[in-house]
């Protein structure tokens, strides 16, 4: 491919657009597995941080996800109603809401251990390369956070 084809204004040339369908196609792979588990995709990385965290405030939620208040608040809501997690208000400070998984929640865990695994075998991924590709991920969103920065 020479450097007119990758400026070339061709969908398929677009590395936005293979992130975009990647993205689609990878949330599809995983919705099987977490119908099982009665969660949508974005329920369960909120699930995901606070099983690696434990108690942990809105905030630190909202930054762990890269998500926004205003789209974490209602996913909270329907994990609360749901019994998986609850919400307070940190006795030291009245502003700052506190989340935890009940014990419900808890439980859920050791089911969810196996969607890692049945995700590689769906795809026919091998775990070397999903690291591999997970690290080049990384990598670029940082490059694009701190372009974004920039501007």
């Amino acid at each position: 491919m020479t450097r007119h084809d990758e400026d070339s204004p061709r969908l398929d040339h677009q590395l936005c657009f293979a992130l975009y369908a990647a993205q689609r196609a990878v949330t599809a792979a995983y919705r099987p597995l977490l119908d099982e588990l009665g969660l949508t995709y974005p329920q369960y990385l909120v699930l995901l941080v606070l099983w690696e965290r434990g108690e942990t405030t809105v905030k630190e939620l909202t930054e762990a996800l890269h998500l926004d208040y205003g789209t974490v608040s209602p996913l909270l809501k329907r994990l609360e109603s749901a019994g998986l997690v609850r919400r307070e208000r940190a006795p030291h400070d009245e502003r700052t809401v506190l989340v935890a998984c009940t014990g419900r929640g808890e439980q859920l865990k050791d089911r969810a251990a196996r969607v890692p695994g049945a995700l590689l075998t769906a795809t026919g991924l091998e775990a070397a390369e999903v690291a591999r590709l997970r690290e080049e991920l990384h990598r670029l969103a940082a490059r694009a956070q701190a372009a974004a920065e920039r501007r």
